[in-house]
């Protein structure tokens, strides 16, 4: 057998079982981003027993550990809770397709491999508008980013060198990503040698979570299996939680499907995801009175907050033909498809190491904004999904845009207190007419990409939208009619101290002891970026709080921006 073939069959062999106690120190729910990261550390305590509960299986499908695989998996139900949106109105009523990991490294087992932490100046806005959220400064978290990862830029003041994800440099030749990152110089938006780093502002190659043997870095593989063999750490899968057992106002652990408590002494730790969490919260009592009541749930504590403040990254495609053969819609043939595989086998190479989507940039839509407003990922083929609703890879290049910070706001609700019905979802996606607007003049600057002379010799015909010269208006109605998700969920349990908030800057529920949140739900604003790296700090972060730790020292090295903006820059 083959070396890389061999490093995929010994990670599809489950670890074994264990017998289940009945309590455990601190109970987990969820094996995803957030999940993995706190049961590695909070197992590194001898004395502390650990359960990670997962409602899904181990990562068995051997498409999840193979990059290009991506497309295959990321709908696949048996590692999916393939839920979707209420009609949303401002997208002319279609529902939202809304894949979420069912699976042993939750979503990070099944997304896009993009490794983005989001502005600095994200973080220095949470403690900017909440004085309580000062420990989520940027200077405060940068140091638990770097904690997480292990760069193959190696270690520098904005770079991890010696954490567990593996981190890489997008790096598969194609003439398209050169002939991308030429035409953003040449449309004036500007290139970054890291997004991640000093300058997270234009066009550049993106960092994934890719090992260097070209296997995807899940948090299950980072994190989680280095720490099964612990004898304190133990893994549950394939059991659902119906609910958080709460006894008075402290949580004393959780209450399975088949109806079995398990205990916790110290803390229960819901890492269920900006869907689930909310929804395990409001099954346990926790939410708006009003609608608890109105499906017969009785109200432990009355927040208004959760499920609310529901955001995500809304997103377009701007797609062109080519005229040459240098994009990649030929991978899809059974040939070529064979031929890539089998060089992944050989070596851990090639387009099957590719999450294809290795180009991108943070920009400005326009003046207005103080801090780039738009996200591209550039793909060196055409992504189809309307034909008949599958995925055809048409001969072009896409480029996705997303709006980084919405003004829209939706929420998470439950209709029943039946833990296996689906949660009622609305995003209101574009509901504020600024996103909309945003989205409008990403869809221009683009297109001023798409026509940049670097692209002279590859650009036939424009196909998303059909035509540059179209106005404002006719922009809107593509926007509207195509507009679709980064798969970015977020903020459905909000950190901070106001009266919307759901946790206190410890991730702590209000109002109730020994239950804390940790995972995209708590952010209290969405960050300009794909979330699965910031989802891994704030849960290295919480670790440090659970465990009673002094925290990590703040570090703040130069950005390009302090030049511009009035940012002080620690000693």
């Amino acid at each position: 057998m083959l070396p890389a073939g061999l490093k995929l069959l010994r990670r599809l062999v489950p670890p074994p079982t264990r017998p289940l106690a009945s309590q455990y120190d601190y109970v987990i729910v969820g094996a995803g981003s957030a999940g993995c990261v706190l049961a590695n550390e909070l197992s590194q305590d001898a004395s502390a027993s650990v359960l990670l509960i997962e409602a899904g299986g181990w990562d068995t499908n051997p498409l999840i550990h193979i990059p290009a695989g991506v497309y295959s998996v990321f709908k696949d139900p048996s590692v999916n809770w393939n839920w979707e949106s209420e009609p949303e109105a401002g997208c002319g009523g279609r529902r939202i397709e809304l894949p979420r990991g069912k699976v042993v490294g939750g979503s990070s087992s099944i997304n896009a491999m993009v490794y983005m932490r989001g502005h600095p100046l994200d973080y220095d806005g949470w403690a900017d508008a909440d004085a309580s959220l000062e420990p989520w400064r940027f200077e405060r978290v940068l140091p638990y980013f770097k904690a997480c990862e292990r760069s193959d830029r190696g270690a520098s003041a904005y770079r991890g060198g010696s954490g567990r994800l593996e981190v890489t440099r997008g790096a598969t030749e194609n003439v398209l990503y050169d002939a991308f990152l030429a035409a953003g110089e040449q449309a004036g938006q500007g290139t970054s040698d890291d997004l991640n780093g000093f300058k997270p502002e234009g066009v550049a190659r993106l960092d994934r979570t890719v090992s260097r043997d070209g296997r995807r870095a899940s948090a299950a593989t980072a994190h989680l299996e280095p720490a099964l063999s612990r004898e304190n750490l133990q893994l549950l899968r394939n059991a659902a939680v119906d609910k958080v057992e709460i006894d008075g106002r402290r949580a004393t652990g959780v209450r399975l499907n088949g109806g079995e408590l398990i205990s916790a002494r110290r803390e229960v730790l819901l890492c269920a995801g900006a869907i689930k969490s909310p929804q395990l919260l409001m099954l346990s009592g926790i939410g708006g009175k009003d609608q608890l009541e109105s499906i017969g749930v009785d109200v432990v504590a009355d927040l208004q907050g959760v499920g609310q403040n529901l955001m995500d990254h809304a997103c377009v495609n701007v797609a062109a033909g080519c005229t040459t053969n240098d994009a990649i819609d030929g991978l899809a043939r059974p040939l070529q498809k064979a031929a890539v595989g089998a060089r992944w086998l050989v070596d851990g190479k090639g387009w099957a190491a590719s999450n294809a989507w290795e180009a991108g940039g943070l920009v400005f839509g326009s003046d207005a904004y103080a801090y780039p407003n738009l996200q591209y990922h550039f793909c060196p083929v055409h992504a189809d999904y309307r034909a008949g609703g599958g995925l055809t890879l048409r001969p072009g290049f896409q480029i996705q845009v997303d709006q980084l910070r919405p003004f829209s706001r939706g929420r998470v609700a439950i209709t029943s207190r039946d833990p296996a019905a689906d949660p009622s979802v609305r995003f209101n996606y574009l509901s504020d007419p600024r996103d909309a607007q945003e989205l409008v003049e990403g869809v221009r600057r683009a297109l001023d990409i798409v026509y940049a002379p670097a692209f002279d010799p590859f650009r036939a015909e424009l196909r998303l939208p059909e035509s540059r010269n179209a106005s404002d208006d006719e922009l809107e109605a593509f926007v509207r009619a195509t507009c679709g998700t980064d798969y970015h969920p977020s903020g459905t349990a909000k950190m901070g101290s106001g009266s919307d908030a759901v946790v206190d800057a410890e991730l702590r529920v209000h109002g109730v002891e020994g239950l804390r949140v940790v995972d995209a739900s708590v952010l209290p604003s969405i960050v300009s970026g794909n979330l699965n790296a910031p989802v891994q700090m704030i849960a290295r972060k919480a670790a440090d709080v659970i465990r009673g730790v002094e925290g990590l020292p703040a570090e703040r090295p130069e950005f390009h921006f302090d030049a511009y903006y009035d940012v002080a820059v620690a000693a």
